[in-house]
């Protein structure tokens, strides 16, 4: 048996410009954290019988990859040439659809664990880099590098995404006093909505691709702002980072209709009134958690969110990334795959 253990991740700046419409013209740059928020991956090799079985919201039963309805399991299978007698499980903290990547999270712990089942030793920036081909080249799916990246190396990570799609990591220089700071003064409030991403991200895409000016230049603006950020956490001036949140999350409603509704507008404005500084919509927005920067007022805010029926979530930064919990596999009774 086989676990891995992959976190979820937290967009502190530059979120979007990691879509393949943008950063093939223009460069990509993002800066994000993760989470000890973890989806895991159970993978087993069946002893009695040669069926793949794969478990998670459905299950599946089948005899041939190709009829795995699964997207990522398919195409992870297929990449990685396992053909049969397999069963694999997951189990997450948070459920899919809350803007945290909870869909990368899973396509790079699966590999992680697939490449182990095979004995095969792949590095980190490997499995992100095979997790996007997975789900932008051959899924087709309109998301970016950001999410993989995020789950395969953990920690506060900074990615510069040139044009060719090259992308180069490295670790934000961040203070134990700023970490700190940040654990105690982001708070995420889960807003009671799930919702999928694609049709929002489509729209963005599509308008990148066109190279709409009002979309560009609200990109290009916010990955200034990210930048921006990254300078002001490395600095430790974390008042300006939450009055840069604000910025941001004004930029990126310029970027489709979906992203913000009425009741987000209302509940945003409620936390400024209650003394954030700033926040925004995880992920593409439309619903899922909100973050929300404070340095006053904690319970005043906690207190307004619950009664507007919002469920906090409590957390601390992760640093490991994806992480083979177990690997416990006898092969006495099975070949090698």
């Amino acid at each position: 048996m086989i676990i891995t253990r992959t976190p979820f991740r937290i967009p502190l700046g530059g979120g979007g410009t990691d879509l393949p419409s943008y950063y093939s013209n223009h460069g990509g740059f993002i800066f994000s954290a993760t989470i000890d928020k973890y989806m895991y991956i159970n993978i087993h090799r069946p002893i009695v019988d040669d069926l793949i079985r794969v478990i998670y919201s459905h299950s599946e039963q089948v005899e041939k990859v190709s009829e795995v309805k699964h997207d990522i399991v398919r195409a992870a299978l297929e990449y990685t040439g396992i053909e049969n007698a397999i069963q694999i499980a997951s189990i997450a903290d948070i459920p899919a659809g809350t803007g945290l990547g909870s869909s990368s999270a899973y396509a790079v712990g699966l590999l992680h664990g697939l490449h182990a089942l095979k004995r095969e030793y792949v590095s980190l920036e490997t499995l992100a880099e095979e997790a996007c081909h997975i789900e932008i080249d051959i899924l087709k799916k309109p998301i970016g590098k950001q999410d993989q990246y995020l789950a395969a190396l953990g920690g506060f990570v900074v990615l510069e995404i040139e044009p060719d799609g090259t992308v180069q990591p490295r670790r934000a220089r961040i203070s134990d006093r700023v970490l700190d700071q940040l654990n105690a003064n982001i708070l995420f409030f889960y807003t009671g909505r799930s919702r999928s991403a694609d049709e929002i991200l489509k729209h963005q895409s599509a308008a990148a691709k066109r190279d709409e000016s009002a979309v560009v230049k609200s990109l290009n603006r916010i990955k200034e702002i990210g930048r921006e950020i990254l300078k002001a956490i490395e600095g430790g001036n974390l008042t300006r980072f939450g009055e840069l949140l604000h910025e941001h999350w004004t930029t990126k409603k310029n970027l489709s209709s979906k992203i913000s509704d009425p009741r987000i507008d209302r509940l945003y404005n409620i936390a400024r009134d209650c003394g954030a500084l700033g926040g925004k919509i995880m992920g593409a927005g439309g619903g899922g958690f909100f973050l929300f920067y404070v340095e006053e007022g904690h319970h005043r805010l906690r207190e307004a969110m619950k009664k507007e029926n919002l469920r906090e979530m409590r957390y601390s930064f992760d640093f490991e990334g994806t992480k083979l919990l177990s690997n416990f596999f006898s092969w006495r009774n099975r070949q090698w795959p």
